[in-house]
Order: C-alpha cells, then sequence, then structure tokens
C-alpha cells in the first residue's frame, strides 16, 4: 500500500504496533511482550548472575521494565561492533501512592502521583484502568492488568467553574485523584482488589508498582485511516520498530556488527534508575558480550559502533504553527525525523547524520529534519546521556506527532513502518 504522501506503506506493521501498545499497558507489560516475541524468534533470555557464554546466535537480558537484546553472527569478526536502536518502555501517567485509599463525602478515590510530564487535562473524563506489576514476600513478580472502566477523574462541571474556557487550572493534588466507587474509605481495599484480579492472596502481597492507562484502544482516524490514535506512543512506537528492525537484522547474511535493541525504563523521569539510559545495565551489557576483561577489544568495539536514539518527536501543529521552526515543518506520513539541537539536547552530529542518510537511502525510506524554534527549548531523550555515558557515536531520530505526553497520542498511520524500514537498514550496516 501506499500513504496519502506515495510512500510504501505496510498497515500490517502499524496493526501490529496497534496490538503491541494496547497489550502494553505498563513498561513492565512492555518488557514482558518484547520477551515473549524475542523467545518465539529464537532468542534466549540470560540471567545477569550467571556467566555468560560467547557464541553466535541471539540474547536478551530483562531487569523490570526494561529489556536489552542482541544477536551474535556466525562469523562476527573480533571485537564487533554495535548497532543499537534505544528506545524507551515508560510514558507520562498517573501512578499509584504507597496508601491508595483515599476518598471523601462518599466517594471512594485513589491517591495517586503524577509520572512525568504529563498533560493533566487529558486524563479528564476519561475511562480508566489499572496495570503494573505485584511483588509478593517470596520475591516472585506478577503483573496485573485490569483492562476495563475502573476509575476516572471526573473534571468540575462548567456551571460551577464559568470561567473554564478562559483557562483551565489544576491543582496536582488537590484535582488529580480518580474516583473507583461510593462508600467509607477502607484501609487496603485496593491492593485486595488488585490481588484478586492476578489470582493472587492480597496477604502475599508486599509491594506494588501500578498505575492508570486509558482503556479505549489505539485506532486508526481520519477520511482514509492515514492516521494513528493511540496511548503511549510516545514511546512505544520505537520499541516495537526497534524490536521489528533486530528481528529483521538478526536474518540478514554477513552481517559484520551485533545489531541490539536497548529499551530502557525511566526516560520520562530523568533515566537516572537500574533500568534507566543513565544507569549501568547497557554497559554491563556490552562489556560483557565483548568479553569482560578485554579492556583493548572493549574500546575498539566501542569505537566501531553506532547508537540510534529513537524517540517520539513533534510534527507542525496546524493551529500553533508559530511554535514551530519556519523553515522545519515535519509532518505525518513524511517518513522518519532526525532530531537536531546545537545545544546537545539531542546528540545528533554531522556523522550520525550521514550514517542516518545512508541508511535511510538503502531502504528507500523519505525522511524529515527536526529542530526546535529558538524562542521554545527542546526537550532531550537518551541519546545524549547514552553518548556521554559511552562514548560512542550517537544520532537522535523518530517519528512525528502531534499530542505528546497527552494520555492519547497521534501519529501517521505510515510513519511507523517507514522508521522500522529505516532501522533496520542501519542495523543491517
Amino acid at each position: 500500500m501506499t500513504s496519502p504522501l506515495g510512500h510504501r506503506f505496510d498497515r500490517a506493521h502499524t496493526d501490529d504496533l496497534m496490538a503491541f501498545v494496547a497489550a502494553s499497558p505498563s513498561p513492565y507489560h512492555a518488557a514482558a511482550n518484547v520477551a515473549e516475541r524475542l523467545d518465539a524468534a529464537g532468542f534466549r533470555r540470560v540471567a545477569e548472575t550467571d556467566r555468560w557464554e560467547g557464541g553466535p546466535g541471539g540474547r536478551y537480558v530483562r531487569r523490570g521494565g526494561a529489556v536489552i537484546a542482541w544477536y551474535v553472527p556466525e562469523n562476527a569478526p573480533e571485537a564487533a561492533g554495535f548497532r543499537i536502536v534505544g528506545a524507551h518502555t515508560d510514558s507520562p501517567n498517573l501512578r499509584v501512592k504507597p496508601r491508595p485509599d483515599t476518598g471523601r463525602f462518599g466517594w471512594r478515590q485513589v491517591a495517586v502521583e503524577l509520572y512525568g510530564g504529563t498533560l493533566l487535562n487529558t486524563w479528564l473524563d476519561r475511562d480508566l484502568g489499572l496495570s503494573g506489576r505485584l511483588v509478593l514476600r517470596d520475591g516472585t513478580e506478577h503483573l496485573v492488568f485490569v483492562d476495563r472502566p475502573l476509575l476516572r477523574v471526573p473534571q468540575l462541571a462548567i456551571h460551577l467553574d464559568r470561567a473554564v474556557n478562559e483557562g483551565l487550572t489544576l491543582d496536582k493534588q488537590q484535582h488529580m485523584t480518580p474516583v473507583w466507587g461510593l462508600g467509607d474509605v477502607a484501609e487496603g481495599a485496593l491492593i485486595d482488589f488488585v490481588a484478586k484480579e492476578a489470582g493472587l492472596v492480597a496477604g502475599d502481597v508486599a509491594g506494588w508498582d501500578l498505575m492508570v492507562h486509558d482503556v479505549q484502544p489505539p485506532a486508526y482516524l481520519g477520511r482514509d485511516r492515514e492516521l494513528l490514535a493511540s496511548p503511549r506512543l510516545d514511546n512505544l512506537l520505537s520499541v516495537h520498530a526497534g524490536l521489528a528492525a533486530l528481528l529483521a537484522a538478526a536474518q540478514a547474511p554477513d552481517l559484520r556488527h551485533i545489531p541490539m535493541l536497548a529499551a530502557f525504563d525511566h526516560e520520562e523521569i530523568g533515566s537516572a534508575s537500574t533500568t534507566g539510559a543513565a544507569g549501568p545495565l547497557l554497559e554491563n551489557t556490552l562489556r560483557r558480550i565483548v568479553g569482560g576483561g578485554a579492556w583493548d577489544e572493549q574500546a575498539r568495539a566501542f569505537a566501531d559502533s553506532l547508537f540510534v536514539s529513537s524517540d517520539a518527536g513533534h510534527a507542525v501543529h496546524p493551529n500553533y504553527p508559530e511554535r514551530h521552526d519556519p523553515d522545519h515543518h515535519p509532518v505525518p506520513n513524511g517518513g522518519p525525523i532526525l532530531k537536531v539541537n546545537a545545544n546537545q539536547r539531542y546528540a545528533t552530529d554531522a556523522g550520525g547524520r550521514a550514517a542516518w542518510a545512508a541508511a535511510c537511502a538503502r531502504a528507500g525510506v523519505p525522511w524529515q529534519t527536526f529542530v526546535s524554534r529558538n524562542s521554545i527549548p527542546c526537550g532531550s531523550t537518551i541519546g545524549p546521556i547514552t553518548a556521554t555515558r559511552l562514548g560512542i557515536e550517537t544520532v537522535d531520530v523518530g517519528v512525528a506527532q502531534l499530542s505528546m505526553h497527552s494520555a492519547r497520542e497521534l501519529c501517521g498511520a505510515s510513519d511507523p513502518y517507514l522508521l522500522a524500514s529505516a532501522v533496520t537498514a542501519l542495523l543491517e550496516s
């Protein structure tokens, strides 16, 4: 198929992305779903506590909401470099507090904490489910996924706030607490409910990482269904594209580098965690693959490596064009974007740009460039973090979208496939 702009469009890829996003309401579910697909492709999970064996084949490490997977070619040269696509599994949302049971005036509510740069108003008046993980007293971890209308953050009626359309003001503590029923507040009620949903005994639950999600599934949008409306496009779209690229690269002949997917957690809050890009997980994995004690080989491998940070980017907004640089207007279905910032909020330099342009040319994929308006500083990604930590050449790319950090985001329906195709060509290079 072709997109409205005339580019190749594999709708099956976007259909699969929609299924992946719908099944991945939390970073822990995303990591589990990536691992399941790796298992089906013949990759083998390795434990960080075990001694790793060398040799060809696909392997992966999973920790919490993070997964790092790689494929060693049959005839990998000595000190082979890496071709890495990096993404993240987390998205801005509302997360359950340690003492979740609250409420007043006959309403039962759930105490939540804001995670990441959430667009608060997008969570109002939506049917919300609950997901995440429970950890039992014996240390075992269990996923929970309540994917039906369970909670709601009700907005104040316009009759009680006549000026609301002149400017909505939300207090993060006071106004974002969802309701989930009527009656007196009962200590332990939420965890008891969630444990039963997971088929567990509430008394066995020692800890939890729970969060809310919009239960409305991903959907095509527009007259010609050329747009994709979905939660968590930032950044499950890139996780899915990177996984597809890794599995495709593992089938390519004559690989001279080691293709890899690094799907981190906690990017939305700075990446500083045991499963974030600022932590040692990727660096430890790379060094163990090359050989723990061979410092010279590790340095040679890193010098011959390339890291592609793939994350969401901004499409030009038709209602707010003044918020964009006048000469850089990425559009949906125009192909993936190269993200550039002179102040290194993105890690792209001339060498990275050349590598990206060559990969897109090999894949026959169009691409665009994003630069922020000088008066509106841009955000950042895992790109500068990994470049600083590892000293590996890094380039920042992604897919242009609207409504970034909303409970429901919007992108071109053909761009996920175009991104995956470009990243595949880069991993195979």
